[in-house]
């Protein structure tokens, strides 16, 4: 028997879920793994998600009374909007192929909670409704946010094998090229002040722009410059992968969240916490300066957004671009979304107030969305999931105790990013793979086109980075 003899590492540049996945992968396909990561802590922007990852077909669905789920692929190709409709009737041949993409996102969607919960024993019980989905496919846990149990989990597998090995506070400079035959051959990176090169099949997952305010989101977005962030300051690394000849797509394509808290002790800082849109979801709604409701909570993301930037912006921000938007949530509402809420409360984002101590014109636009709860139609904004909202309208709720917070738009990801195939592939205008590169997360362009659906970005980590974890460690073993 031919054993098989692994000669370098998979190197895997990022520690977000997209880079422990294809580093759990290569492990498991026999290669020895080196990440490298730029940030004193692993974990990137993966651990703080807080809304879920979407899974069509799972057993949780069918456990929630969802006996089949055929839509998710409609539902991502109605979010990535003009872009994909653009090369369908163009018949254009662009560089990516946006369809094949999202049929392996979609189709492969079920087999990924299932790996994360059978592999890892994540808790993905709990099934939701996010703004943009016909039905509920957002999975996350009872008790913890699904970010954080997530990375936790994976991480602790990792630190089992003694063939994997993580650097943090590690920069990577630039990838090693062979020049003659222009294949990837490793990377150059600092740590601890000193510049090293290793070598190895590279896995780049290290994530999206939307920090780099000064950088790539001023150079493709300016009109956002100002717009506070749930990224922190920092550079993007797409300059590294031009380099060697990477093309990228949908780089204007960058998501507004609409519902960045509003922290009352900084209210302008630029940094600011997601409020989930696992709130809405829940049955939280949103109300104008005015007190009244504006919009069909559950729409996309690029929807909420539009509607809330057509408010007038609030004055009383003179550093940053925000507005002035109230999320409610009732008792029912609160006690669905409660692994979210104990924190946001515990940071001072949320407030427990009794509906009788609120704005008469909050109090008005309660119970009427009490009412259309009740009568199970939304006249005024077509909403039709109502979440777990449970407060009934009129005088018996005011000692009711409803949770209120602050929010506003935030740049909170980037839809463009390096075209790849569905072999996670790195590739040139020409549509050439670049020999020895992989890339999988939101560094990656091409999938969500205008805009994604909220739960669809762990869930791309998970499936793009296992094949990516699986493409490498194929060119790293030698048989």
């Amino acid at each position: 028997m031919t054993q098989s003899v692994v000669s370098k590492p998979v190197i895997v540049v990022g520690s977000g879920l997209a880079g422990l996945s294809a580093a759990y992968e290569a492990l498991k396909a026999g290669a020895s793994v080196r990440m490298l990561d730029r940030a004193p802590k692993p974990g990137g922007n993966s651990i703080k998600a807080s809304s879920g990852i979407n899974g069509a077909g799972t057993p949780y669905q069918r456990a929630a009374g969802i006996a089949q789920d055929d839509l998710f692929f409609a539902d991502t190709v109605r979010s990535a909007g003009r872009r994909f409709r653009e090369a369908a009737e163009t018949g254009e041949s662009p560089v990516v192929d946006r369809e094949a993409l999202i049929t392996k996102l979609t189709s492969q969607s079920a087999g990924a909670v299932g790996w994360l919960a059978d592999e890892f024993g994540i808790d993905l019980t709990v099934v939701a409704t996010l703004g943009g989905h016909s039905l509920a496919r957002t999975h996350r846990g009872a008790k913890s946010t699904p970010g954080f149990a997530i990375v936790s989990a994976i991480l602790q597998k990792l630190g089992e094998s003694d063939k994997f090995q993580l650097i943090n506070s590690a920069e990577v400079l630039s990838l090693n090229v062979d020049g003659e035959n222009e294949a990837v051959t490793g990377v150059r990176y600092t740590h601890e002040g000193q510049t090293r090169d290793l070598e190895g099949s590279v896995v780049f997952a290290a994530g999206g722009f939307a920090g780099d305010a000064s950088g790539l989101m001023a150079k493709y977005r300016p009109d956002l410059v100002g717009y506070p962030s749930t990224n922190d300051e920092r550079p993007g690394s797409h300059h590294i992968l031009e380099a060697v000849g990477a093309v990228f797509v949908d780089m204007d394509s960058v998501q507004i969240h609409p519902t960045g808290f509003v922290d009352p002790k900084d209210p302008e800082a630029r940094y600011k916490f997601l409020a989930a849109e696992a709130l809405r979801g829940e049955g939280g709604i949103l109300l104008n300066h005015r007190g009244q409701r504006f919009v069909n909570e559950l729409e996309t993301r690029a929807h909420v957004s539009d509607a809330i930037q057509k408010l007038s912006q609030s004055q009383a921000y003179t550093q940053s671009r925000q507005w002035d938007v109230t999320l409610v949530l009732d008792p029912g509402a609160s006690e669905a979304a409660q692994s979210h809420l104990g924190f946001y409360i515990f940071k001072g984002l949320m407030e427990k107030k009794k509906i009788k101590d609120l704005e008469p014109d909050i109090i008005e636009s309660i119970d009427k969305y009490a009412a259309a709860v009740k009568s199970g139609q939304d006249a005024e904004f077509s909403r039709k999931s109502f979440g777990h909202w449970t407060l009934a309208p009129g005088e018996e709720n005011r000692e009711q105790e409803i949770c209120v917070g602050k929010v506003t738009p935030i740049t909170h990801f980037t839809m463009g990013g390096a075209a790849f195939n569905t072999e996670t592939q790195v590739l040139t205008k020409d549509k050439t793979p670049i020999v020895g590169l992989w890339a999988a997360g939101e560094i990656t362009g091409g999938i969500h086109g205008d805009n994604r659906l909220g739960g669809s970005s762990l869930l791309e980590c998970v499936v793009f980075g296992r094949e990516a974890g699986l493409q490498a460690s194929k060119a790293t073993i030698r048989k």
